[in-house]
């Protein structure tokens, strides 16, 4: 079962419900934090860290020894990730949402992917609860692919996922709530 725990607003309690969940349970459980923006989870379980791995997404390296500077990559993206400049190519990865349509649209090949990084992934364990956090690189605007990555954290045998969920009802909302059997506002 995976439960959800969510609000409209930050400071309800969220945390402070998932953690007591998690611990109540004789069973073995699974805590996500995907409040990766302000993750505190971790604060209150305290579990030994087992694991830490770098979250990346995929963004636009131009080569310009093959680069035409033809700008049909810029005009293909909608979210001004890549600038043509006439003399160069410029990549704002931190604007990229790493469709991928830059490499497919580039007549020379001269569009590549490369990592990104976003994030950190954390993960520990405090008696049968096994903890999964995630931490967005400070100033990165979109969380969704470290929220991504702590939900993947998950494996199917799994019996008990408790998700203690960003505040409000934004993207980063929906995508750690996705898949939830139920949610528990608050």
């Amino acid at each position: 079962m995976i439960l959800a725990i969510a609000s409209g607003k930050g400071g309800t309690g969220k945390t402070t419900l998932s953690v007591a969940l998690a611990l109540s349970s004789s069973d073995p459980v699974t805590l996500l934090d995907c409040d990766v923006e302000e993750p505190n989870a971790f604060l209150f379980l305290n579990p030994d860290r087992t694991e830490e791995s770098p979250v990346t997404v995929p963004v636009p390296e131009i080569d310009e020894s093959l680069c035409t500077r033809c700008g049909k990559c810029s005009r293909f993206c909608r979210f001004n990730a890549l600038v043509n400049l006439g003399k160069m190519m410029m990549v704002f990865p931190e604007l990229c949402h790493s469709c991928g349509g830059c490499t497919r649209i580039c007549p020379e090949g001269a569009v590549k992917e490369k990592p990104y990084p976003v994030g950190v992934l954390s993960s520990g364990k405090k008696g049968n609860v096994r903890a999964v956090q995630g931490q967005l690189t400070v100033g990165h605007p979109m969380a969704v692919p470290v929220i991504r990555a702590v939900r993947e954290a998950v494996s199917p045998e799994e019996s008990l996922v408790l998700i203690d969920s960003p505040p409000g009802t934004s993207c980063s909302m929906v995508a750690s709530v996705k898949d939830a059997d139920y949610v528990i506002l608050i």
